[in-house]
């Protein structure tokens, strides 16, 4: 067994174009003798490694704290793509991950954009989990309409993982994100662990 950590590091992490860069304050320090050491962490939810719940652009849609955890966490299949992700592309990577047996939860690793006709095709399948590398599932500088296909039928995005280090295949997924009621989208430590023996 061997586990991939597939999350960035937060402070020194990819940031969408206009959000807030995330920053450690320190609040209580031993340099200054206290008897301890206390820090308080500022940062956008969609920082990193990260998930968007259909909160995130659907008024009345669920939060992270009302998605099951399920969703999050299980089989995946990571397949490899770079460019624009069509529609037959799309279709391609369910029919690998089905015949699998991980057609719930798809990484896509590479220099990837899922377009409207493979956000289509996803959520047809209804996948519970779509991620990615970028920091945007879909296009960065028009990423709504992908977003609406993917979280309107009720598939959760996993966006901003590295997976670098990580072959096409199945793997289990952990990437639950931190219990936020009421929030669009939550920071995670999100690994793949590989369940083959080596």
């Amino acid at each position: 067994m061997k586990i991939y950590d597939i999350s960035q590091e937060v402070l020194s992490c990819e940031v969408y174009p206009g959000d807030p860069s995330p920053r450690l304050e320190t609040l209580v320090s031993m340099e200054t003798g206290e008897v301890y050491n206390l820090t308080a962490l500022y940062m956008s939810n969609h920082n990193g490694t990260h998930t968007d719940s259909p909160r995130h652009f659907f008024k009345d849609g669920d939060t992270v704290d009302r998605i099951p955890v399920e969703n999050f966490v299980g089989m995946c299949f990571v397949a490899e793509h770079c460019g624009e992700v069509s529609a037959a592309d799309a279709g391609n990577i369910m029919e690998k991950a089905r015949r699998l047996g991980a057609a719930e939860r798809i990484l896509i690793k590479g220099d990837a954009v899922v377009t409207v006709g493979a956000a289509e095709v996803f959520a047809a399948a209804k996948l519970r989990l779509l991620g990615n590398e970028s920091q945007s599932v879909g296009p960065m500088d028009a990423p709504m309409a992908v977003h609406k296909i993917l979280l309107g039928a009720g598939t959760v995005l996993l966006e901003g993982v590295r997976l670098g280090e990580v072959g096409e295949g199945t793997y289990l997924l952990s990437a639950a994100p931190l219990n936020i009621a009421g929030a669009e989208g939550a920071p995670c430590r999100a690994v793949l662990i590989d369940l083959r023996d080596n």
